[in-house]
């Protein structure tokens, strides 16, 4: 749910103690009663990040309702937006009415969730079998308090590029490339062997960099880099380290593009066969072709999206809107983000930008499951409907308060490390711990 070369994993750039949060919180919440008289005029902030695809229904609200201005902020990546609300958090000021929280950074908000507002005192509890219900379960605190409601989840398939699968002899069509990975029995293994055939046939890499795969790797697990009690959940992890054999294996084999992360060469790698496949949550796949475009490229460039994944069902990403107790205005923002989360709603935002709808309803809505210019992109793959069996079988993974951390500041060193060629597996993942031991465990 990126916008161009966005990212929708988070870097965690200032590091706030937990302390300092639930102080700050503390010191500058507000339960309030929202704004009083329905015809006050009010101002709504609201802040979101990358590509949501909720920008053309702020003034559809608004045009509803007429006392309700609707000023909206969009930072450009998960990263920026978690360091902003880090920010602004810990100096209990400048919060939004309505904040974006995304699921890789919702262990750390769950640390000081009493400082958002429960949705339950606005009605969340009557409407809350309109989402899958683990994306409800995320967004509910210990304490049985709801503070998000959910807009997009992340299942993911795999893109694969049409012209360069033909070149090498492998197939095109979209039921033959999931059939050629196994279909429901897709394994890791099978996509490395296959990538490495590929390699050999043309010389070219098979993905455009191991960071993306890694994170899909682990987010399929029962438990990533936390148990479900809390507890850190990495060193001698040997699901863990299976899969980094394999990556570390498939960066030996010559199979990462080593692309820069959400750069991709501002596009070109889309157009100028560095890679042939990518894996793709829903919101990734307006990345794909934003990018593509941004380098000159179009639907002709041979992109197609297929109903299969290494190791089962994953998923990846997915954002909530909450009601930050700092807001003076709650029960309008509270209705504000019920709005924005309801079926038509993340409907329009799915033909925006591919966010594939955390609301059943919304799921099977010919909005969805139908064209746009996102399906034509993709050679007219039935991207809502491919997105809608994705999703089968997901299940929610415990993300604990350093989950963003250990995955882009512990592994990602660790990853470029290996993809440039400067360490091998074993000291690639010795580095990991090392950092591991610096950022989380010592920190």
């Amino acid at each position: 749910m990126k916008s161009r070369a966005l990212r929708r994993t988070v870097i965690v750039t200032a590091a706030v103690s937990t302390a300092a949060l639930a102080l700050a919180g503390c010191a500058g919440s507000s339960n309030g009663s929202g704004s009083g008289d329905s015809n006050e005029k009010i101002t709504l902030t609201v802040t979101t990040f990358g590509t949501m695809g909720l920008d053309s229904l702020y003034k559809k609200y608004e045009d509803a309702h007429p006392n309700i201005t609707i000023k909206a902020t969009n930072i450009d990546t998960g990263g920026n937006a978690l360091t902003d609300w880090q920010t602004k958090q810990a100096a209990g000021a400048g919060l939004p009415d309505v904040q974006s929280v995304e699921e890789g950074w919702l262990g750390q908000v769950m640390l000081v969730s009493n400082t958002f507002t429960d949705l339950r005192d606005y009605g969340a509890d009557k409407i809350k079998d309109r989402w899958v219900p683990y994306k409800v379960d995320e967004a509910t605190d210990k304490d049985g308090r709801i503070i998000g409601y959910g807009t997009d989840i992340g299942p993911e398939g795999l893109c694969y590029n049409r012209k360069l699968f033909e070149a090498a002899g492998l197939p095109t069509d979209r039921d033959a490339v999931a059939e050629l990975f196994g279909g429901a029995n897709a394994t890791w293994e099978d996509y490395f062997k296959i990538g490495k055939q590929y390699h050999e046939k043309t010389g070219k890499a098979w993905y455009d960099q191991s960071g993306f795969v890694w994170n899909a790797m682990v987010n399929q697990l029962p438990e990533g880099y936390y148990k479900t009690d809390g507890t850190l959940n990495v060193k001698d992890n040997a699901d863990l380290k299976a899969r980094w054999a394999l990556l570390s294996q498939g960066a030996a084999d010559g199979l990462s593009s080593n692309q820069t992360q959400w750069d991709w060469g501002g596009g070109k790698a889309f157009v100028d066969g560095s890679f042939a496949t990518f894996v793709c949550p829903g919101w990734m796949l307006g990345n794909v072709k934003n990018s593509t475009e941004a380098a000159g490229g179009d639907a002709s460039s041979g992109w197609d999206f297929a109903d299969v994944f290494p190791g089962g069902p994953a998923n990846w990403g997915g954002t909530f809107l909450t009601v930050p107790t700092t807001s003076k205005h709650p029960k309008e923002a509270a209705a504000l983000a019920e709005y924005l989360t309801s079926a038509p709603s993340l409907v329009t935002a799915f033909q925006a930008a591919g966010t594939f709808p955390s609301v059943i309803e919304a799921q099977t809505d010919p909005g969805v499951t139908g064209q746009s210019d996102l399906t034509k992109f993709f050679n007219d793959a039935p991207i809502g409907t491919i997105l809608g069996k994705r999703a089968e079988g997901v299940k929610a993974q415990y993300k604990g308060p350093d989950d963003a951390v250990i995955q882009e500041q512990v592994f990602g060193p660790s990853i470029q490390l290996l993809d440039s060629g400067k360490a091998d597996g074993t000291k690639a993942w010795n580095n990991a711990m090392k950092l591991l031991d610096d950022l989380v465990i010592n920190k």
